[in-house]
């Protein structure tokens, strides 16, 4: 009877501790193995792939209070979300740069999360420290992002927002910080870059409505 009952315990506590690491796979639970508003409210779903701590993708190092956020485009067409996380954790064996992101929008809609928003990322030169990094990838050499990413991208920082209480007015792209084209498409198209902040203001006056 004994051996029977604590048969049931292993199974039990081996189950529990697969559904515990699906749920962080999933970015359901934090990875630092505790609840965090981060991941969950559901809003937005967050694929949590933390990069391994390396001195060229991710530093570690704690960044000052967050002032701003920092849309970026990969550069990239036609790659994944996915693609782009494995090359900057591949950065801690190539050592050929340093560049990472704190979360990636892809083609579809997904977000992978590569760096914690209370740590730098390389992707905004001067402004590392105090903002946060959004790479988002896209189709087309002109780098507009379709629908799907779109929607996830005004969701994503309308959400980083509110949950970092940082103001629309301080959502910028990589372009006003050191002039370099990018995102492509929204320095182009000034008015396309307008319609994205003013969407990203109707997202957050719309989940405070519900509050």
């Amino acid at each position: 009877m004994l051996v029977m009952i604590g048969c049931i315990i292993v199974l039990f506590l081996t189950v529990c501790g697969l559904f515990i690491q699906s749920c962080m796979r999933r970015g359901r639970v934090s990875p630092y193995g505790k609840a965090d508003p981060a991941y969950d409210d559901g809003r937005p779903y967050i694929d949590v792939q933390l990069l391994t701590p390396n001195p060229y993708s991710r530093p570690t190092i704690p960044t000052d209070p967050i002032k701003g956020i920092v849309i970026h485009y990969v550069g990239n067409p036609g790659s994944t979300a996915q693609s782009n996380r494995d090359y900057f954790e591949g950065l801690k064996d190539s050592k050929v740069t340093s560049a990472s992101s704190n979360f990636i929008v892809g083609l579809e809609g997904e977000i992978i999360q590569c760096v914690p928003t209370n740590e730098i990322a390389y992707c905004s030169n001067s402004r590392n420290s105090d903002t946060v990094s959004i790479e988002v990838c896209h189709e087309t050499a002109d780098g507009k992002f379709n629908e799907s990413t779109y929607s996830s991208l005004v969701n994503l920082t309308g959400w980083l927002c509110m949950y970092l209480d940082v103001s629309p007015k301080e959502i910028i792209r990589h372009y006003d910080i050191t002039g370099k084209i990018c995102p492509k498409y929204y320095v182009e198209h000034e008015d396309a870059w307008e319609t994205f902040i003013d969407d990203v203001k109707v997202w957050i006056q719309t989940e405070k409505s519900r509050e």
